[in-house]
């Protein structure tokens, strides 16, 4: 017996669409670690250019001017959003934030760094336009492959509008934590997607074992991920303004000037360490190494320390530039996982080994995925 090639290539294109998300957050991570977000003024272009300029004579001696200003207009519509959903206040804060409006001076490497990031996010939405294309050859199989890649489309688009407004709101820090936790969003939609169109889905419904909280744990750990990743959002920030303080110079004293939220962010790096400890001993218990459980779980434990010890880098040397994009990568790839291993569970206790007439269900349900 041997797959049908479209739902071969479904498996490959899920999974590849999915790396090349991992490739667009390290992406980020490095704008944002070498200051390159507003290396370019404007969206979806750059400098009003499909490709951008690499020298500053090649634009208008006024370009700040120009660019603040329509990012200024930008902003007018995106305020007149936040007054209709009822964030009045927040709307007025925008507009009455004047550094919002204030153009950096133009360099050419953050600009092509900025402007590779956006060539590979474009890929990526690309990838996920052919993989709902692709998702129609599974209507009337299994649906939810067809609707989990429309949404998945759908929240790309929000996704990109959002990345305008970041640039338009010159990196307002709530925007950005939007922007990354819709990413999350995005990961774990592909890995449901993945999972869904795998060749071996079918197959860990054999004696399987009761969850005993697994999957309750699981939640528990995707929540603390979030919690970390929304703290290490404002340490970010909270680097930015200590990095503006002392003009980007005598980085060994930055950490220092971080205050409390670096402290707590470190110290509940601890906390989320215990749990996947936790968590492997339960996994260990309970599953032994069904459907890959332990393996899945190992290769997050590797994950979570490597996140860790990314974390003790920038404290313990000041805070290297290649360390930060790491650190982002680490993390997301940690939630993902997390997610990956809590949908695998959920399958595997779904069809526990002592209900055989649901095997069965199952198992013919299969058969659409494979000809002899």
């Amino acid at each position: 017996m041997r797959l049908k090639p479209k739902f071969k290539t479904m498996r490959k294109l899920s999974l590849v669409t999915l790396a090349s998300v991992f490739v667009l957050i390290l992406a980020g991570g490095i704008v944002r670690s070498t200051g390159s977000g507003m290396g370019c003024p404007d969206w979806p272009k750059c400098f009003g250019s499909w490709i951008p300029p690499t020298e500053v004579d090649q634009l208008p001696s006024d370009y700040k001017d120009i660019y603040a200003e329509q990012r200024a207009e930008k902003n007018v519509k995106f305020t007149g959003y936040l007054e209709f959903l009822g964030f009045k206040d927040l709307s007025n804060q925008i507009r009455n934030d004047k550094s919002i409006l204030v153009e950096d001076d133009f360099n050419a490497a953050k600009t092509w760094t900025e402007y590779i990031n956006r060539l590979i996010g474009a890929v990526v939405g690309l990838l996920i336009l052919v993989t709902f294309i692709f998702s129609f050859t599974y209507l009337g199989y299994d649906n939810k492959v067809f609707y989990i890649s429309l949404i998945t489309l759908v929240t790309v688009g929000l996704q990109g509008w959002i990345g305008s407004v970041v640039v338009s709101t010159n990196l307002l820090q709530w925007m950005i934590t939007l922007h990354m936790l819709l990413a999350l969003v995005i990961v774990a939609l592909l890995t449901y997607s993945y999972l869904r169109v795998r060749k071996d889905r079918w197959s860990l419904y054999q004696e399987i074992a009761p969850s005993q909280g697994v999957n309750s744990l699981l939640v528990v750990l995707m929540i603390l991920s979030l919690v970390q990743i929304m703290m290490g959002t404002q340490v970010r920030e909270s680097v930015d303004i200590v990095a503006d303080t002392f003009n980007h110079s005598q980085r060994e004293s930055w950490i220092d000037e971080l205050g409390l939220v670096f402290y707590i962010h470190r110290s509940f790096s601890l906390i989320i360490l215990i749990a996947h400890l936790y968590l492997l001993y339960r996994v260990l218990y309970f599953y032994g190494n069904q459907g890959n459980l332990m393996i899945n779980s190992l290769v997050l434990m590797i994950v979570i320390v490597a996140e860790i010890a990314s974390g003790a880098i920038m404290a313990w040397f000041a805070i290297p530039r290649f360390a930060q994009p790491l650190h982002l990568l680490f993390a997301s790839v940690a939630f993902g996982l997390q997610f990956y291993i809590w949908v695998k569970a959920r399958q595997m206790s779904a069809y526990p080994a002592n209900e055989p007439h649901r095997l069965k269900r199952v198992q013919e349900d299969a058969n659409y995925q494979v000809y002899s």
